[in-house]
């Protein structure tokens, strides 16, 4: 157990508390010097010597957390800052809580050196923030009101020329007086929660007030808790079109508590002991495993050498570190960090300590980091490409009006620049769609498909070839609820792909549309007669930004939108198409009905607002 103790890469230590208050360090693992500087002794004999090295900026939290959980008589957990002989590390503290009939608590817990991982989210957050400095939207980061980030979009929204003009300042501060009520109080009920997307008025700093659409959620700024807001002028557009509102959205009592899998084995390699979170994080019991060989029962097939190379090395007093794979008793694949320490008497082993560390949720966190951070990038490169090419082009007219001796039609420009900011409002559009489906939460409710079809047909009558299209839409069947605000965004989609890539050489563009509803889905076949889809570009269409042909410069996103939107709401599609006769949409969808609950009239009100 000592030789556990000794290599574990933590502090352990058992704690007192008495009656009369006074504490002090009944046991600390040798550790301790390696990860605090303090010899084990120093702390046993001084108690205090520990409260020293704790940063002066964090002993506030670290002595209120402490007495909460006293108080509380609950586990405590405290991360901080210490100053370990001229340098100062990140820790984390966990300790359980026990108290005796005599009125002694013991606390008994690790102390771990999470530096490393600080910096990693220093790191990401650096990188967040210089991503977002590039976003054509205002951002901006608050603590308890006060702002303490934002971004450069948002300076020149809110027509500010120098950082502290905003930070440090009230976030109410620019927000009009007729909203401070209503978002002081939004504030409030959702403090540290998802806030959705809401319309209000701003005041810039000159005075001029905007109409802006702003959403909030909760946000860790330089290790502390904030809310981040984000927010866009919508003032220009909602001076000449109907509002539209979106919602955007943009981790023996120490062998048996300690926070890890832990295996005892002999020094034949069998298992001895199991603790408590070897049985949770395996789900074999000691009586199954006592006597045996662990390789048995949760090394993987194909790690069964690494396995027996590992009880080798650590046999021949070796230590060993390493990330690996281990399994469950379900047959689950667990990733690991597994530390062997062999335990030596008088240059003999007697037995190897195996501990376990599941950095499973770890791994998948970093790989979607991954993910999501390229996603990012390419989704700001496109969108910021896709925003400005429009721009550029209307930009190009304006100087073009301006050259000296021009006797063009001014009213031709206008109609140019018009189809420029009309397709670039409906990219927008198709963006905060995308971000809409992805945080909005499903919703249910009946859903009226003919309503939804006519009300599509009559919202897209704008597209050119819109009116030729010839609709055929037969619906049978028992009542549909789902979400049909995520139903008219794949409606919409669908019947503006076959406008755009209708046939141009024929008479008759078709839409043929049938819904067949049970107790149990929903199927719909949506299908038209336009120019197809080759094999080839098939199986890429359901891609963000993909365009399978240059007929429509549409934004590439709708029928990305469509899929995750039928995903979102448990479904399936697939599509079959063929050159010059036309694409078929099969989608089946489930039938809510059994989850549906009628909304109380104050539930409605609130929706509303």
């Amino acid at each position: 157990m000592q030789d556990l103790i000794r290599h574990l890469p933590a502090v352990i230590y058992e704690y007192t508390i008495y009656p009369d208050g006074q504490p002090r360090f009944t046991y600390v693992s040798e550790s301790s010097e390696s990860i605090l500087g303090l010899a084990p002794e120093v702390i046993l004999a001084d108690a205090s010597i520990l409260d020293s090295i704790i940063h002066e900026d964090d002993r506030e939290s670290q002595q209120e957390t402490s007495a909460l959980s006293i108080q509380e008589s609950r586990d405590w957990n405290w991360e901080g800052r210490m100053r370990v002989k001229e340098n100062i590390i990140w820790v984390e503290v966990k300790s359980n809580h026990e108290l005796r009939p005599d009125g002694i608590i013991i606390r008994r817990g690790v102390i771990q050196d999470i530096t490393e991982r600080k910096e990693l989210a220093r790191e990401s957050e650096q990188r967040y923030l210089s991503l977002v400095d590039r976003l054509p939207i205002g951002i901006v980061v608050h603590k308890q009101g006060k702002l303490v980030f934002a971004n450069s979009q948002a300076y020149q929204i809110l027509a500010c020329k120098k950082s502290d003009e905003l930070i440090g300042t009230e976030v109410l501060n620019f927000v009009h007086p007729e909203y401070h009520q209503r978002i002081a109080r939004r504030m409030k009920e959702t403090a540290g929660l998802l806030a959705p997307m809401v319309e209000q008025k701003y005041v810039r700093m000159d005075g001029k007030v905007i109409d802006v659409e702003t959403m909030s959620s909760p946000f860790t700024f330089q290790g502390e808790p904030c809310m981040q807001v984000i927010f866009r002028d919508i003032t220009e557009r909602k001076q000449t079109e109907e509002r539209i509102k979106k919602n955007e959205t943009l981790l023996a009592q120490l062998f048996q508590n300690i926070p890890m899998a832990v295996v005892l084995l002999n020094e034949q390699g069998k298992v001895e002991q199991v603790n408590k979170g070897f049985e949770e994080m395996f789900g074999f019991t000691l009586d199954e495993l006592k006597g045996k060989s662990i390789n048995d029962f949760i090394v993987p097939e194909e790690l069964v050498h690494e396995g027996v190379d590992l009880n080798n090395l650590i046999t021949a007093n070796r230590i060993v570190s390493i990330e690996t794979i281990r399994k469950n008793r379900n047959g689950k694949l667990v990733n690991v960090i597994l530390y062997g320490m062999p335990v030596m008497l008088d240059n003999q082993t007697i037995g190897i300590y195996g501990v376990y560390v599941d950095f499973t949720d770890r791994k998948k966190v970093e790989e979607e980091l991954k993910i999501r951070n390229t996603e990012l990038d390419n989704f700001v490169y496109k969108v910021s490409h896709d925003l400005r090419a429009p721009l550029s082009s209307i930009l190009g007219l304006v100087n073009l009006a301006r050259l000296p001796g021009n006797t063009d039609n001014p009213m031709d420009y206008i109609d140019i620049i018009g189809e420029k900011v009309q397709h670039l409002d409906h990219f927008i559009g198709d963006v905060l769609s995308h971000s809409k489906n992805l945080k909005m939460d499903v919703t249910t409710s009946k859903v009226d498909f003919e309503h939804i079809i006519d009300r599509t047909f009559e919202d897209l009558n704008y597209l050119e070839g819109a009116k030729e299209m010839v609709r055929h839409v037969r619906i049978e069947g028992v009542e549909f609820y789902s979400d049909p605000w995520r139903i008219s965004e794949i409606f919409r989609n669908l019947i503006s792909n076959a406008v755009k890539y209708r046939q141009l050489n024929i008479t008759t563009p078709e839409i043929n549309v049938k819904i067949r509803v049970d107790n149990h889905h929903a199927e719909i076949v949506f299908a038209d007669n336009g120019i197809g889809i080759d094999d080839i570009n098939l199986a890429k269409i359901f891609e963000m930004f993909y365009r399978a042909t240059e007929q429509s410069d549409g934004s590439g996103i709708g029928l990305y939108i469509v899929k995750n939107a039928v995903e979102k709401l448990g479904g399936q599609i697939s599509v079959a198409s063929k050159v010059s006769q036309g694409t078929r949409f099969s989608i089946v969808l489930p039938n809510r009905i059994s989850s549906f609950v009628p909304a109380s009239k104050s539930q409605v009100v609130e929706e509303h607002e």
